[in-house]
């Protein structure tokens, strides 16, 4: 956001170009900001200019490729493969849906990509960014239509080896 790199954690199955649903990676790409849930009972509500909601018990999203409401929000309960978004633990307390697969929705091509709070340690995900809770304490006021976010890897410097001479000692005929 405004250019800034955040720590977070990724999908467990790394970065994708081609994301792929069940795959556990985090696609790569420029995505906007869509709407933002929040449990009420827990944080106060992210500032920015999103369209937010309290999380309430019967919300889920659709991540049955084969259902017509694929990457689609929900009421609970269904019958068909969903995500619950009001989970026991703290992972869901601020959610971001995000544009990933949403026009047009190609089924297989990943569900549920949302930004949200990490575990202890930036465990990796299902394929969400997750981030801190202090990051989203900083991060609210910047949750805004208008505003994409990137996600990529952040290059680090490699160490290159001199490389071996394709013949050791011998003389090439070529």
């Amino acid at each position: 956001m405004d250019g800034r790199t955040l720590p977070c954690a990724l999908g467990s199955g790394g970065l994708a170009v081609r994301k792929r649903e069940g795959d556990g990676a985090t696609p790569i790409g420029r995505f906007w900001l869509k709407a933002a849930l929040f449990r009420a009972d827990r944080v106060a509500p992210p500032a920015g200019d999103l369209p937010i909601r309290a999380t309430r018990a019967d919300d889920g999203w659709s991540d049955d490729p084969g259902s017509a409401l694929y990457n689609l929000f929900v009421r609970l309960p269904q019958t068909l493969s969903h995500e619950r978004l009001m989970r026991t633990d703290h992972l869901y307390d601020v959610v971001v849906i995000t544009d990933h697969n949403r026009t047009p929705r190609v089924r297989r091509h990943g569900s549920a990509v949302f930004l949200h709070c990490s575990r202890e340690g930036l465990t990796p995900t299902a394929g969400c960014v997750a981030l801190p809770r202090e990051t989203w304490r900083r991060l609210g006021a910047h949750l805004v239509r208008n505003r994409p976010i990137d996600i990529d890897a952040v290059a680090r410097p490699v160490r290159r080896r001199r490389a071996r001479p394709f013949f050791r000692r011998t003389r090439s005929a070529i």
